[in-house]
């Protein structure tokens, strides 16, 4: 029995010097789990929804195809978005823009290989390039791009001097091999 007590008490003792759990708790800790809940209703609902209209069966291939449609759309684009982002860097360009649809792509990607019609719909919208475009436009502001040393004018570093040639015969190139 001691040690139970023992445990409550370092348990809530943590949280409050009364020895009861701490009321002012962050409730943006609990957003996850919430979002997951309404998002599970959301999926059931709609897929009892569809099934009652289309059958279950026909819902169940609904599904399954839509994921495979999305996963070779996100293949197809994900591959152009990467050349481009290649031929952009190459440039010396930014590839931000390429970037921002790369990471709508992988959450789209996401969003359509899990089984629902909630998730294939806004899986769906981030393919849309508008959705995109607005996308691009509210991030980047907020990206930065490194490109590494040397890709600016004012990268890299700069030693300020002055040289004198001492040997300059050592620099002259021969044809003639009697020199050699």
């Amino acid at each position: 029995m001691t040690i139970s007590v023992s445990c409550y008490h370092h348990f809530y003792a943590a949280g409050s010097s009364a020895g009861q759990p701490d009321s002012q708790e962050n409730p943006v800790r609990w957003l996850p789990l919430v979002i997951f809940f309404v998002l599970a209703w959301i999926e059931i609902s709609l897929f009892i929804q569809v099934a009652h209209v289309l059958g279950v069966l026909l819902t169940m291939l609904l599904v399954v195809f839509t994921s495979c449609i999305g996963v070779s759309l996100v293949k197809n684009q994900g591959m152009k978005n990467f050349m481009l982002m290649q031929e952009k860097l190459a440039r010396n360009e930014s590839p931000a823009q390429e970037m921002v649809k790369s990471v709508s792509l992988i959450i789209a990607g996401f969003l359509l290989l899990l089984p629902g019609f909630f998730t294939d719909m806004l899986g769906l919208l981030l393919l849309l390039p508008p959705v995109q475009k607005h996308l691009t436009l509210k991030l980047m502001p907020h990206l930065r791009v490194w490109r590494g040393p040397g890709a600016g004018p004012d990268s890299g570093y700069t030693m300020d001097g002055e040289f004198e040639r001492k040997d300059s015969d050592r620099l002259e190139h021969h044809d003639d091999p009697k020199d050699r």
